[in-house]
């Protein structure tokens, strides 16, 4: 097990311009999505959580459960995700190795899975979890490319970095398909659909 501080950081100030309300806020189980997430990740081996806001903030801290979490805001989310990222490495506790990056549309989150990311995947620069269909969230960004995350913009910033060949990416393998997140209805439709009652 790593004995290294280690932050989550959790994307959640999109504007959700596809889905046309609040992604944060749709209903799933007894919380919603955003509270779905939080609750996989305040369950998770960090000694640092941040999530960050944007669109609809005001209604998240209304209506989702934000405790033991650090809240911070991304005046410029409607610039894609990078701008959120950037925001958050603001707020990286100093001692921290890196952070692990999560996506707060993605409650089917495997606990499991975010703490083998941590025990098992900090040593590398990048580590991305490679599922049964494909690499996807969460992954892990150690702080020695803290320096080029900050000079990211758009979407899909850190996903240029992995495909850049730049940096060595180590891969965890995950014996389960890639968590869903939530772009669009069908995707909401096929979360709940996936989720036992």
């Amino acid at each position: 097990m790593t004995t290294e501080f280690v932050t989550g950081v959790v994307l959640a100030a999109g504007g959700s311009r596809r889905l046309g309300t609040a992604k944060q806020l749709l209903p799933y189980r007894d919380t919603t999505v955003l509270g779905a997430t939080l609750d996989v990740v305040r369950s998770c081996a960090f000694d640092q959580v941040i999530v960050t806001l944007g669109g609809s903030a005001a209604a998240v801290r209304e209506q989702v459960d934000l405790t033991g979490v650090e809240v911070v805001m991304a005046e410029d989310f409607g610039s894609g995700c990078s701008s959120s990222l950037r925001t958050a490495l603001n707020s990286v506790d100093p001692l921290a190795a890196g952070i692990v990056l999560l996506l707060g549309d993605q409650p089917g989150l495997s606990a499991a899975t975010v703490d083998r990311l941590i025990a098992e995947g900090t040593a590398a620069e990048i580590t991305v979890c490679r599922y049964r269909d494909g690499i996807g969230h969460p992954f892990w960004l150690s702080r020695g490319i803290f320096g080029e995350l900050a000079r990211l913009h758009g979407d899909k910033g850190v996903w240029k970095i992995i495909e850049s060949g730049r940096v060595a990416v180590s891969r965890l393998d995950v014996d389960a398909p890639t968590p869903l997140d939530v772009d669009t209805w069908d995707d909401y439709e096929r979360l709940r659909a996936s989720s036992p009652p």
